[in-house]
């Protein structure tokens, strides 16, 4: 979906652009902070 690798992902959510909750021993990523976050990409292209 959004073609980045493990690393880059870490980095996301290091810096908070992505949203995510732990259930047990996995975490997971909000659907919502994926889209906000496609769109703030999308947005800074049309600049």
């Amino acid at each position: 979906m959004l073609s980045i690798g493990r690393t880059k992902g870490y980095e996301l959510i290091a810096a908070r652009e992505l949203e995510v909750f732990k259930i047990g021993r996995s975490t997971r990523i909000t659907v919502a902070s994926i889209l906000a976050f496609m769109e703030r990409q999308i947005a800074s292209r049309d600049v």
